[in-house]
């Protein structure tokens, strides 16, 4: 199965390259002067004092300078590849293409046969997973639902197991946020691809680590980010300030600060294991000012969504923006419209990896029927993102010639050719109003619903070979 990548023609910048330097320079002073907290062990405190870093370890905050940012950041590549256990899913972060996955740790789900609220689990995760896999605009994983029935400790693994037996697509592991767990990842990950020197070729996870804003690092977090990039795993870091409870009320102070954030995540893992791909991820938003939530689908979220996405690239990383997940309690109009637009500023912002499709509810519901509305989504933003083709085949010149006047085109052998090239919804309906009466009146959600759960009855992932080693490894790590 082909995965259906953005191919950018069009874009949109909302910073301009003076207000990227301003950002990028408030940044440097704040990680000089203000400091953020990294609570490390004493031997990696002696080697950033050793480059000029200024540590009170005391207090467990570290002051970059602004020269030693800057050189470690150069050390990121700026292209590399999301490698998938099935080579066919390969996903190069090269700068002209975008994909899509989906959202991070629902701990409630709707089912998709009685339509009902349950707690999440290993298995809605698992089928979460499979719907994913034979969906062509899904192009890698994130665990989008919490496997709240299994054991706390070693919960990472067991969400890892699901993924890798349920698609054969690239893994985000973003919930080893620890080195236990981290650990257990790359273990589980090396037998899958065969060895940590094919782990190390072909990576087929990568993580992230959060900043917890406003300015800090857990320790925990760190030491899982080298463990990941000592076994050759892309790691990137994300930020999800608040603005206006953890971060400033203004959008450029909200930047200023989570930039900051990933800036000194990215410097660090660069300081310690130079050369690491690395990534730039977001999901920052504000705080909504009548029960104080977060806003999940604002202008404001929107405006910090492409802002997030420009200053990736102005560090010559790839960006992983929060896209889609809104704060809609349903698949409904104000799904539909948060999304939209959510969509089509990240799609428009050049955003390398957009995370969000299937929750509800500000990222707590997962949902079947959205994941694939949100797919529906993604693809029509994807086809207006990548323009009109204009040569001598699709000017038609010869065809509108001999067509002329007050004839039609639907014989030709030029709109035989070209047909197939018309995009076609899948949960949208186009019949007529009669027609649709006759159906029921479905709406889209219903539609939806309908196709996921055709997918799940029908679609078989790819075989995980080393299935019996993966579920072993797990069961070690459950006696520690």
């Amino acid at each position: 199965m082909m995965i259906n990548a953005v191919h950018w023609k069009s874009e949109m910048e909302v910073l301009t390259p003076q207000e990227v330097a301003a950002i990028h320079e408030a940044s440097l002073h704040i990680l000089w002067h203000t400091g953020i907290l990294m609570p490390l062990d004493e031997d990696k405190y002696d080697r950033l004092q050793d480059l000029g870093v200024k540590v009170d370890r005391e207090k467990q905050k570290v002051y970059f300078p602004p020269q030693i940012v800057e050189e470690a950041l150069k050390k990121a590549p700026q292209k590399y590849t999301l490698y998938a256990r099935n080579p066919e899913n390969d996903l190069p972060l090269d700068g002209t293409k975008g994909y899509l996955t989906l959202d991070g740790c629902g701990n409630q789900v709707i089912d998709p046969d009685t339509g009902e609220l349950k707690a999440s689990s290993k298995e809605y995760l698992g089928q979460a997973v499979r719907l994913a896999d034979a969906l062509p605009q899904v192009g890698f994983l994130w665990p989008c639902i919490s496997a709240q029935d299994c054991n706390p400790k070693i919960q990472p693994l067991h969400e890892l197991q699901a993924m890798l037996v349920n698609s054969s697509k690239h893994v985000q592991a973003m919930t080893a946020v620890d080195p236990l767990n981290a650990k257990g990842t790359v273990e589980i990950a090396a037998a899958v691809a065969g060895g940590r020197e094919n782990l190390r070729k072909r990576p087929i996870i990568s993580n992230f680590q959060c900043s917890i804003s406003p300015l800090s690092y857990d320790g925990h977090g760190l030491e899982a980010a080298l463990i990941f990039a000592e076994a050759g795993v892309p790691t990137g870091f994300m930020n999800m300030q608040i603005g206006c409870s953890t971060a400033p009320a203004t959008l450029a102070g909200n930047l200023a600060l989570g930039n900051a954030e990933i800036v000194a995540g990215m410097a660090f893992l660069q300081i310690f294991c130079p050369g690491t791909p690395t990534f730039y991820g977001s999901c920052a938003t504000m705080m909504e000012l009548r029960r104080g939530g977060v806003t999940c689908g604002g202008p404001e979220d929107f405006l910090l969504q492409a802002a997030s996405a420009q200053m990736a690239h102005f560090y010559g990383v790839p960006a992983n923006v929060g896209t889609f997940a809104t704060g809609a309690k349903a698949s409904n109009w104000h799904a539909g419209v948060e999304n939209a637009v959510s969509g089509a500023v990240s799609m428009f912002s050049k955003a390398d990896m957009m995370c969000g499709a299937g929750l509800i509810n500000g990222a707590r519901i997962f949902s079947f029927e959205q994941c694939l509305m949100d797919c529906e989504i993604y693809e029509i933003v994807r086809r207006v993102t990548q323009g009109i083709l204009v040569n001598p085949e699709t000017l038609a010149l010869d065809v509108i010639d001999r067509v002329g006047s007050r004839n039609h085109y639907l014989v030709e052998e030029h709109t035989i050719n070209h047909l197939r090239e018309v995009w076609q919804p899948t949960v949208i309906d186009r019949s007529l109003y009669d027609e649709w009466v006759a159906k029921g009146k479905p709406t889209p959600d219903k539609i939806a619903r309908e196709k996921a759960k055709e997918i799940l009855a029908q679609h078989r992932p790819e075989p995980l070979e080393n299935e019996a080693l993966v579920a072993e490894i797990i069961r070690d790590y459950e006696k520690m």
